[in-house]
């Protein structure tokens, strides 16, 4: 009994902390539509400030006060004021991109304002290792026994405040229907807004008590700290805080069990432990009560106007030809350069942007043409890759083992996709999020698959007499490998599959309803982007040379996500460019202080942030602005003297059909939101009478 004690009682702080952020998630989630994936962040910041002030001799409770009462809110109402107030009514990839950059951005800012210096946790009111009394022979610490206490009575606390009060009343009407609340005369935003600030308090209480139970702080340990609190939601069906509570702590309780029991020194017990809460997760998604949008049960909601269908804007023929001749030049510049002139460092920068392309052509195809969402884009790299490395190892050539590696990639994709298909929006990204994780943490880490820190030594390939081993060759094989695949993905956008995309882009029941097998055709997606990324990842090992569980860590699947949303995620344009750009801020960068190694990804992220108001890209936005400059200057040039016809003429040359949707990704891949004559997407369109 005391050795099933022992195990026992450490858990509960890490359950309690689960709960408490877990909590929070529902809070936000519920009143304001938004998932907060930011949440972990925001717990990481008021752990760090928080230790800086003790260690730089402030009193506790002033630590407290400055951390968890004023810094943590702060940041949420920020948020909600400056970003997620917009996007109530928006698709579920509007609100998840600006999440996800924030969840980059706000660590990589703490870092570079206060340094890379390791932060040693401090305790919020006891002495985190001193035994305080003994149950059954179990001592407990100040830590288990504070974190229990204060996560209970502000549980309830909360709980007490959402049934009896006037807030809770509000809030809780605010949930079910917005809209009436608002002809009972309550401020619907000014009650999200009150939502965001106290479930980003829980945020800062969490990150002060789970601070003692790790080494340092660290913003990746909060990170997956907020996976496990989206599980332990997921248990209470994101609606029930007590069995949430309940839940939570019965986690954070079987976490160490399992590492107490399992055999010490195996895969299974050292990977399993941190990844049970994304098996949890996994199966509460499938298994359980799906993530709704709050909106879906407000009677009122059909007030709502529908998605207003958007046209890419009609050009010129002297624009489109000019543009299509300016992108020739510079794509054929690029390709001499970097065997002519670059050194050979950035001949392999550029090989790289290649070979990361080819991973973003798979997020394009799934996320911008199907509108489905992947957080797990980097476990399909990297079953590629140790697929390519394993066949290579067994003396099948490499260009050959490149091809097996994407069928065996989309063997997985299509094995994914099959779990997900009753889930929708944010719950697909989640399951995902879980199997990257799993993948992480147990699947790449055996010698059979990825061989885990050690990793697998993968060759360059040959093809008969023709050896790809120097970097100029390389480039050419990534090179034609990116053309046939940015092909294929042009052939099936064009084709039946593309439509039926674009119409389960805009409305999965509508799709349903016009005769589309939407089952069929998710996973069809899931498939031919997991093989894609598998090729790319093939690709991304067999330039490396060596590769190992690193390369592929599951960060990498959200960063994915924020870099091609960033630059544009709607065409294939739009992928190709955010792959060179990446490489070449990746290389500028490398030279930084280490304070500043958190740079790049700060820049996808503040960029990833203009996704509210520009959903296509701020590199397909810009590229739309600069057009609709030529288009003036041009029109001015010529005068009054362009006649109907003549518009006619380049209205069917260039128009192409728009798709309706709910989502910014109604518009058409790579068209701005704002152009001279055509309305305004974030205007709000007249109501029906």
């Amino acid at each position: 009994m005391s050795l099933f004690l022992s195990y026992l009682l450490p858990g509960i702080p890490y359950g309690c902390a689960y709960a408490l952020m877990a909590v929070g998630l529902v809070l936000t989630y519920r009143a304001s539509g938004v998932f907060n994936l930011a949440f972990g962040a925001q717990a990481y910041v008021s752990a760090v400030v928080f230790s800086i002030a003790l260690h730089d001799g402030w009193p506790g409770w002033a630590a407290f006060v400055v951390a968890v009462l004023l810094a943590s809110p702060a940041i949420g109402l920020a948020m909600e004021r400056l970003l997620f107030r917009y996007t109530r009514t928006a698709g579920p990839l509007v609100k998840l991109v600006p999440a996800l950059g924030l969840l980059i951005a706000i660590p990589a800012v703490t870092q570079m304002v206060i340094g890379t210096a390791t932060r040693l946790p401090s305790s919020l009111v006891l002495e985190p290792w001193k035994v305080y009394f003994h149950l059954a022979s179990t001592p407990v610490s100040g830590e288990e026994l504070s974190t229990t206490v204060i996560t209970v009575a502000v549980v309830a606390a909360f709980a007490l405040v959402l049934r009896s009060s006037g807030l809770g009343l509000r809030m809780r009407a605010v949930v079910e229907s917005p809209r009436m609340a608002e002809l009972s005369g309550v401020r619907s935003d000014r009650t999200s807004a009150t939502a965001w600030v106290l479930s980003s308090l829980l945020a800062g209480l969490a990150g002060v008590l789970l601070a003692p139970l790790y080494s340092t702080v660290s913003a990746s340990n909060f990170t997956a700290l907020l996976v496990a609190a989206i599980a332990a939601a997921a248990i209470g069906s994101f609606t029930s805080l007590p069995i949430t509570l309940i839940g939570a702590i019965g986690l954070g309780i079987a976490q160490q069990l399992l590492a107490g029991y399992l055999p010490s020194g195996t895969i299974l017990s050292s990977g399993l432990r941190p990844a049970f809460p994304f098996v949890v997760l996994a199966v509460a998604l499938v298994a359980g009560r799906t993530l709704r949008q709050p909106e879906a049960g407000d009677p009122l909601a059909s007030c709502d106007p529908p998605a207003v269908a958007f046209r890419a804007p009609t050009r010129l023929t002297e624009v489109t030809v000019g543009s299509r001749a300016f992108t020739a030049l510079v794509v054929g510049m690029l390709v001499a350069t970097t065997l002519v002139l670059v050194p050979g460092n950035w001949e392999f920068v550029f090989t790289l942007g290649i070979v990361l392309s080819i991973v973003f052509l798979s997020i394009t195809l799934l996320t911008g043409m199907g509108g489905q969402i992947s957080l797990g884009q980097a476990a399909f790299v990297g079953a590629g890759a140790f697929t390519a490395g394993q066949l290579a190892m067994h003396s099948v050539p490499v260009l050959g083992a490149i091809v097996l590696a994407g069928v065996l990639a989309a063997a997985l994709g299509a094995v994914v996709a099959l779990p997900a298909l009753r889930l929708g929006g944010i719950a697909v990204g989640l399951l995902t999020l879980s199997f990257a994780l799993l993948a992480t943490n147990v699947l790449f880490l055996y010698p059979w698959s990825g061989n885990g820190a050690t990793g697998l030594t993968v060759p360059r390939p040959a093809l008969g007499p023709i050896s790809f081993a120097g970097n100029g060759a390389f480039f050419w094989l990534a090179l034609v490998f990116l053309v046939v695949l940015a092909g294929v993905v042009k052939l099936v956008q064009w084709g039946t599959t593309g439509q039926e995309l674009a119409a389960l882009r805009g409305s999965e029941r509508g799709s349903a309803a016009v005769g589309i097998d939407v089952r069929r055709l998710r996973v069809v997606a899931f498939t031919l982007s997991a093989a894609i990324a598998g090729i790319g990842g093939a690709l991304y090992a067999s330039l490396q040379q060596s590769i190992s569980v690193n390369d592929f860590n599951y960060e990498f699947s959200l960063i994915y996500v924020v870099v091609v949303a960033a630059v544009g995620v709607y065409s294939v344009a739009g992928a190709i460019e955010a792959g060179i750009l990446y490489a070449v801020l990746m290389q500028l960068t490398s030279t930084l202080p280490s304070r500043y190694s958190s740079l790049l990804a700060l820049v996808f992220a503040l960029a990833a942030l203009t996704y509210v108001r520009h959903s296509e890209g701020v590199v397909a936005y810009a590229k739309a602005w600069v057009l609709d400059r030529a288009e003036q200057l041009t029109r001015h040039l010529q005068g009054p003297g362009l006649s109907l016809a003549g518009e006619a003429h380049i209205q069917d040359r260039t128009d192409r059909p728009a798709v309706a949707s709910g989502d910014a990704s109604a518009e058409h891949p790579g068209s701005p939101t704002e152009h001279p004559g055509s309305p305004d997407v974030h205007a709000v369109p007249r109501s029906h009478s």
